[in-house]
């Protein structure tokens, strides 16, 4: 081979490596929509977790543990998003204008978290509990869509990924909101 041909081969390998290491990745409008609901969703459920975890409420241990796994969980998948969102170059709320809420599943009114904070104890526990259980049926139905029609590798993990750890957390919910 001349040296010539291996300049050329060498140039067109640097640039398919080049493109194959590109952070966007191939996405479609499905994967940047699912990241921009998914983040004011989890949001939200870090805002009920917050309300567990303030002492005045009177939050048993069991809420007290899982709300600090459910933040634990959701922060870092939220900043995994907003990444990807950058990484595309997508806004990370969607520029519409439009109000998306009503396309969230599961999402609680400002009265209801307003209502949730007034409870305590044991009426907080069931309470919180039916909430986060409607909360997650939402994310795991978001989830379960993208896989659907979403293209992006990184979205897929991550909708798998929440879909297995809040069907799990869902059925903790429901051994606290009782029968």
């Amino acid at each position: 081979m001349s040296r010539r041909n291996v300049a050329i081969s060498l140039i067109a390998t640097l640039a398919l490596v080049s493109c194959g290491s590109s952070t966007a990745g191939t996405f479609n409008d499905d994967d940047v929509m699912f990241a921009q609901m998914m983040i004011p969703h989890h949001e939200q459920a870090i805002e009920m977790s917050d309300i567990a975890l303030d002492p005045t409420i009177g939050a048993s241990q069991t809420v007290i543990d899982l709300a600090s796994r459910i933040k634990s969980e959701q922060d870092p998948e939220i900043r995994q998003m907003v990444g990807l969102l950058e990484g595309w170059e997508k806004p990370v709320t969607p520029d519409d204008g439009a109000d998306h809420g009503s396309m969230m599943e599961g999402m609680l009114t400002i009265e209801e978290l307003d209502q949730l904070a007034l409870l305590s104890g044991i009426e907080f526990d069931v309470a919180w509990a039916l909430a986060m259980i409607k909360h997650h049926e939402g994310a795991v139905k978001m989830a379960e869509d993208v896989l659907k029609s979403g293209k992006s590798t990184e979205i897929n993990a991550l909708a798998r990924a929440i879909i297995d750890s809040q069907l799990g957390e869902i059925e903790e919910l429901r051994a606290i909101s009782g029968p």
